[in-house]
């Protein structure tokens, strides 16, 4: 493998981790938010299935993720449908499997800090004639700013380090599929262990810097609040 398939594999690794984290808050912070604050009886069966992809294996998530994107799967048939062709094995299904597989990271930091703000907040600022979502906007948002930034640096991360789901998703195609992860398990298959050495000893340090940050970003919010 050529230094410029390396250099596409992290490229291609940032570009799915920068996309799907930027998914991952917009999908996340409403999930989060309704968590915190419902009563529904639907609330148990949301968690658990937002926390599913904690216990579930990659390759089983990756597996049905694969079915169902195929030719002959719901959303493979859906995404033919509207045009777009079928998702597996492209950049656009690593996006919606990394978004999937990275769900419970962003919801979890998100839906604490909204339940530590209480509903006092928001209860003032009804007073003060501020609509829901005006109070969204302009209380909860900024009081949950600690929760969201660790929600993105642990979505962005989760999905540098990601390979069942990837692989089994994507494939390994260069230039196309091919991530960090994958560019790791080439390596090793054809035995450069060099090679694999020293792009897993770049992922052991990433590793190491997003957990200082997300410690530092606690702390710093134990402090605040």
């Amino acid at each position: 493998m050529s230094d410029g398939e390396v250099l596409d594999a992290v490229w291609l690794t940032l570009k799915l981790a920068t996309v799907s984290t930027l998914i991952l808050l917009l999908v996340a912070t409403p999930i989060a938010w309704w968590l915190a604050r419902t009563r529904s009886r639907l609330r148990a069966s949301v968690a658990a299935l937002v926390t599913l992809p904690l216990v579930l294996p990659p390759t089983v998530l990756g597996f049905y993720l694969l079915v169902a994107l195929g030719p002959e799967g719901p959303l493979g048939r859906l995404t033919q449908a509207l045009g777009l062709g079928v998702l597996s094995f492209t950049f656009a299904g690593l996006v919606l499997g990394s978004v999937i597989f990275s769900l419970p990271f962003a919801v979890q930091p998100i839906q604490r800090a909204f339940e530590s703000m209480g509903a006092r907040p928001m209860e003032v600022a009804a007073t003060l004639g501020a609509r829901p979502l005006d109070a969204f906007f302009s209380v909860a948002l900024p009081y949950a700013r600690p929760g969201l930034m660790t929600a993105g640096v642990l979505g962005f991360s989760h999905t540098v380090g990601e390979f069942g789901v990837v692989l089994m998703i994507g494939g390994n195609i260069p230039g196309e599929t091919r991530v960090i992860s994958t560019q790791i398990y080439g390596y090793v298959e054809a035995m450069q262990y060099n090679e694999a050495h020293w792009l897993a000893a770049l992922m052991v340090v990433f590793s190491f810097a997003v957990l200082f940050l997300v410690s530092s970003i606690r702390s710093r919010a134990g402090r605040l609040l």
